[in-house]
This record gives C-alpha cells, sequence and structure tokens, in this order.
C-alpha cells in the first residue's frame, strides 16, 4: 500500500469511529472540502502536516494517535 492510501484510510476509518461524513470532517476542520476529497481519493503524493494536524485537532486526538495504525507499519508502505 502507497502512503498516500493510507494516510485516506486512517481519515476514513478516524470519520467512521467519530461518526463523521467528510463533509462534516472539512466543516469541522476548515479544510476546504476539496482538499479533503483529494486527500480521500489518493490524489496527493506528499499530505501536507498541517493538514493531518487540522484532523487530529478536529478529532481530538494527537498526531502520534493519528499515525499509531497497523496502516502505517512499514512492511505495509510501499514506497
Amino acid at each position: 500500500m502507497l502512503f498516500k492510501e493510507a494516510i485516506s484510510k486512517r481519515i476514513l476509518e478516524l470519520c467512521d469511529q467519530y461518526d463523521y461524513t467528510p463533509n462534516k470532517l472539512a466543516e469541522m476542520s476548515a479544510i476546504a472540502p476539496s482538499t479533503l476529497r483529494a486527500l480521500i481519493s489518493n490524489k496527493v503524493n506528499n499530505p501536507s502536516s498541517y493538514v493531518i494536524y487540522k484532523i487530529c485537532k478536529t478529532f481530538k486526538i494527537s498526531l502520534i494517535d493519528f499515525y499509531n495504525s497497523s496502516l502505517f507499519d512499514e512492511k505495509q508502505i510501499d514506497d
């Protein structure tokens, strides 16, 4: 799996866990809906740390919590 795919899956996983739609997440985090759609549809190769931070802040989790997922296991990520 590519890193950008892991990011997408993690965002969707958190949306499901916190009962947010991607649109609600965009609204609550002040991220442009088009930016969030691009992240979720794997069109962003290098997601901004600030965007990930804003997502974490909205879910009230740390960056460590965001990346603390088997999705980011080095064995799972393709270069």
